[in-house]
């Protein structure tokens, strides 16, 4: 992680860390190519201990939030989340505007791949006003928290027309200390076989990068879509707060 340079805090009380040089210093060849493999990749520390702590306060602060989802009340599992507002805390919208030029590539590659159009801008902002535009203008970025017995269903983040293909989790708490159980879920629909999971536990301040929709395969055709979903297994005991970062709005 970069070294600490007295940046003055924020009001949120994190501090402006180079988060855009936490993201670049990524092996982003290691990454494309798991998510290419498996539709999802674990990425390195992008976030710090302290960092983590602060932002998992922030699930309190209700002027932090457009809506709170109960999930249990829908049907999703057990648990809760809030988006929030558009008026993003600075790590959370300094580390989605660090991401989106990294993943943007990959995303254009699997268009190109499934056939499909890929036309992405190269700005995150000019991406968000055109989900604006078609209709889709509140935040998607995400504050989950779960306790002992809360698990989310397998779903998808789609929310619209305007779908960016890939997302990132960060994980705020220590699996195995702060709490047990609460692994990340993936599962893919392989054609004419059976379904194939996979478990993933976040290490504290790393991320996730996964498909929000499907990923690209090799066929007997060329490349056909493999259908994805994502959830959370079952916690056994503390608490898990995680941080989605989703690049289209709802």
């Amino acid at each position: 992680m970069p070294a600490d340079t007295g940046p003055a805090p924020t009001g949120s009380g994190l501090t402006a860390t180079p988060f855009g040089a936490r993201v670049d210093a990524q092996d982003w060849t290691r990454i494309a190519g798991e998510l290419d493999e498996h539709g999802y990749a674990l990425s390195g520390c992008l976030l710090g201990a302290d960092e983590c702590r602060a932002l998992a306060k922030l699930y309190t602060d209700d002027d932090r939030f457009r809506s709170t989802i109960e999930m249990s009340r829908h049907r999703f599992g057990s648990g809760e989340y809030r988006y929030f507002t558009h008026d993003l805390p600075a790590v959370v919208s300094e580390l989605r505007a660090a991401l989106y030029p990294k993943l943007l590539p990959i995303a254009r590659n699997w268009a190109q791949r499934l056939g499909r159009p890929g036309s992405w801008p190269d700005g995150l902002d000019d991406w968000i006003s055109q989900c604006h535009r078609a209709g889709q203008h509140r935040s998607a970025q995400i504050l989950l928290r779960y306790g002992p017995g809360d698990w989310n269903a397998l779903h998808r983040d789609l929310f619209g027309d305007m779908i960016f293909p890939l997302q990132v989790v960060i994980g705020l708490d220590a699996a195995g200390s702060d709490y047990t159980g609460g692994e990340f879920l993936m599962v893919e629909q392989r054609p004419r076989a059976q379904s194939r999971g996979a478990a993933v536990a976040l290490p504290q301040g790393h991320g996730l990068v996964f498909t929000t929709r499907e990923r690209p395969v090799r066929s007997a055709r060329g490349w056909s879509a493999a259908p994805m979903r994502h959830g959370v297994s079952v916690v056994r005991s503390g608490h898990r707060h995680t941080l989605g970062l989703v690049f289209h709005d709802a």
